[in-house]
């Protein structure tokens, strides 16, 4: 399960596409621009979760090892997240052109980590709401969905822990030139105005 990754001659198949790191608070939005993105770019949405999800359903050997770990309550090991995403990746590079990488990285380890491994980011896109913004939304899904983690003392947790761990990852790559921030608190075709001038930039 923590195997050190080895570079592949199959990450070849990644060298021109771009990569884009989709970040946002729970509640941002961010899933809305990324359905539009691909829609829009032919993009691959790759979302970390639904990735530990399909690895689990599946029950090959890799999955029950993750469902063993979930069930304990630990944390899956980064190099595990990464080799989902880089067998992911290297399966859909042929028909996509690039990919947006949702819910990772989460700190800044898993961002270099991520490009010493897989491939060099091009752009973080930061999908910005207020904390009040993405609680009332939250709490709105918590009321039609009947989600138990969308509780106002949940949500407070969610959006600390999101701050403390996310903020250094943006300063990280706005030093590099490579942040571009949306404002999620506009109407979402608005939202997408802002993220096409970003996307379109990288053409």
């Amino acid at each position: 399960m923590t195997q050190v990754l080895e570079p592949k001659p199959a990450l070849d198949k990644l060298k021109n596409k771009k990569i884009i790191f989709v970040v946002g608070g729970p509640g941002s939005g961010k899933g809305t621009q990324c359905e539009r993105i691909v829609q829009q770019y032919g993009f691959t949405h790759l979302s970390t979760g639904d990735l530990l999800r399909e690895a689990v359903q599946s029950k090959s050997e890799r999955g029950e090892q993750l469902n063993a770990l979930m069930k304990e309550g630990k944390l899956v090991p980064m190099e595990v997240v990464l080799e989902l995403l880089r067998d992911n990746m290297i399966a859909k590079a042929d028909g996509s052109k690039g990919f947006l990488i949702d819910g990772y990285p989460r700190e800044v380890p898993q961002a270099k980590k991520f490009e010493e491994m897989i491939a060099v980011c091009n752009l973080v896109l930061y999908v910005k709401a207020s904390d009040a913004t993405m609680t009332k939304r939250l709490l709105h899904r918590g009321q039609t969905s009947g989600r138990v983690d969308d509780n106002e003392e949940t949500i407070k947790n969610r959006l600390k822990t999101f701050h403390d761990q996310t903020f250094p990852v943006l300063d990280l790559y706005e030093k590099q030139g490579k942040l571009a921030e949306v404002n999620s608190e506009l109407a979402p075709d608005d939202v997408f105005i802002e993220v096409r001038g970003a996307l379109d930039k990288l053409a």
